[in-house]
């Protein structure tokens, strides 16, 4: 039931405009990847072009499964088919491990296709670890939970978020996805002390750490994923490595993407950071 302890090194979000670079170019920027994270929902077809890619590059590089149609928090039933494609699909590609978000995406069988804030109440506490449990059960291997950023909250909500996801991480052994960004975003959007929300994380539960751009609005930040991580954004992945020492690290960008090699020159700052940062906490 555990995950992989073994320091992965540093990777990208696997996208489909850079499929060919990766396989055509070996020796190019892709060889400055140590391994991809896919897009669960993209590959949950039994054939097709993507299915073919994500073949070949599983040869090359070890790869890890993101997911966005889990709906942990929802109160629907879990989706029982969505559950036997996501398995299958880690058999077939023997994912380091698999990863959702702390939300909830659906009610009443609709999938709004969002990331949804959860209530953070003793109720929904329970109801989620409940659920965790279920799906690890049915998958047979422990989970990677991920912080979610958010722009609204609720007003019954009683418990700090970083509280209630290390509650859940412990109490329903699983593991967490630190995204710095999402810890950026949030905190700045409900205003909170984002060095608050890395001191409560369990240590021993965070197993890989997303990076990311973002866009400001007038008074709030959306977490869009299209451009570069911003400095801030990278001081905080710093005070995170101090805390949690080398974690699997990854960049994410889901729009304006930009060529491979832009991307992979982006990876090299965040080893650069991790370097430095651990080097002077030795």
């Amino acid at each position: 039931m555990m995950p992989t302890k073994d320091f992965l090194g540093f990777g990208l979000g696997l996208r489909p405009p850079h499929y060919e670079d990766i396989i055509n170019d070996p020796t190019g920027p892709a060889a400055r990847v140590d391994w991809f994270e896919i897009l669960s929902e993209n590959y949950l077809v039994p054939g097709g072009k993507p299915i073919y890619y994500l073949d070949r590059i599983r040869e090359r590089y070890p790869l890890v499964m993101h997911g966005v149609s889990l709906s942990i928090g929802s109160v629907d039933p879990l989706d029982q088919d969505y559950l036997k494609d996501l398995k299958n699909l880690a058999e077939r590609v023997q994912p380091e491990w698999i990863s959702d978000h702390l939300c909830w995406t659906g009610f009443q069988g609709v999938n709004s296709h969002d990331l949804l804030p959860l209530p953070y109440t003793e109720e929904s506490l329970a109801h989620v670890i409940d659920r965790v449990k279920t799906v690890q059960d049915f998958l047979g291997r422990q989970i990677l939970l991920e912080n979610p950023s958010s722009y609204v909250g609720f007003t019954d909500s009683s418990i700090p978020e970083y509280d209630f996801l290390a509650e859940i991480a412990t109490r329903a052994d699983c593991h967490i996805l630190l995204d710095v960004n999402n810890i950026y975003v949030s905190a700045f959007n409900h205003e909170f002390d984002a060095q608050d929300y890395l001191a409560a994380i369990p240590v021993d539960r965070v197993r890989q750490i997303h990076l990311a751009g973002h866009s400001f609005e007038d008074t709030h930040i959306i977490d869009t994923h299209d451009r570069e991580v911003i400095d801030p954004v990278w001081n905080l992945y710093a005070n995170a490595l101090r805390l949690f020492g080398p974690v699997p690290t990854m960049i994410e960008r889901d729009a304006d993407i930009p060529p491979l090699a832009d991307l992979v020159n982006e990876l090299d700052h965040a080893r650069t950071v991790a370097d430095a940062t651990l080097a002077e906490a030795a």
